[in-house]
């Protein structure tokens, strides 16, 4: 059984194997995964899987409006606590992102009908035949990546955006002898 490249530790597989790619609807996870890979910014992917539940303990499970009203109590908080990465940047992001997500679902009627647009409402489905051929951003996470910012998010350049793209499901870029690319295109 083939699987990309990239999924060659016990977490990266899991989540390879069973999240990675698959189109996701939900706001809240949407809003989970935008700010863990924001999180991920000059860390590996493996680093803030390992850290995912700690992550949702401490951050009232990635919910926008209990973040969105967080203190600098709350920040300082966060900032001590060993189970999570501790950069104010990336926490004080959070929560402006949180304030911005809950703007664009005013605008919008979720994030979810925002981000998806940017795809066209339908996952693309790429055809890499190896890892080189996976691309760290493209003309859509330009787009989104852009519009994010000037709705007011942070740590949403293209390439976090790009990454994020390809874990919620709005790109498959499995591998096309990977296991799942055919399982994740069939989502679509």
């Amino acid at each position: 059984m083939h699987r990309c490249e990239w999924a060659n530790t016990a977490a990266l597989i899991d989540y390879h194997d069973l999240e990675w790619g698959v189109p996701i609807h939900n706001d809240r996870a949407l809003f989970e995964f935008i700010i863990l890979e924001g999180m991920q910014a000059g860390l590996s992917w493996e680093t803030v899987l390992r850290k995912r539940s700690s992550y949702r303990a401490a951050f009232d499970n990635f919910d926008p409006s209990a973040i969105a009203v967080y203190r600098q109590s709350k920040v300082r908080e966060l900032l001590a606590n060993q189970n999570i990465i501790r950069n104010r940047l990336k926490i004080e992001a959070a929560i402006g992102n949180a304030k911005s997500l809950l703007a664009l679902q005013k605008k919008f009627g979720s994030f979810d009908e925002y981000v998806w647009r940017f795809v066209g409402g339908r996952p693309k489905q790429n055809k890499c035949q190896s890892p080189e051929d996976v691309l760290a951003q493209t003309v859509e996470s330009n787009a989104l990546s852009k519009d994010l910012r000037r709705y007011g998010f942070k740590f949403a350049g293209p390439t976090i955006c790009y990454a994020f793209m390809q874990a919620v499901g709005m790109v498959n870029d499995h591998l096309v002898d990977c296991f799942r690319y055919e399982e994740v295109g069939s989502l679509a």
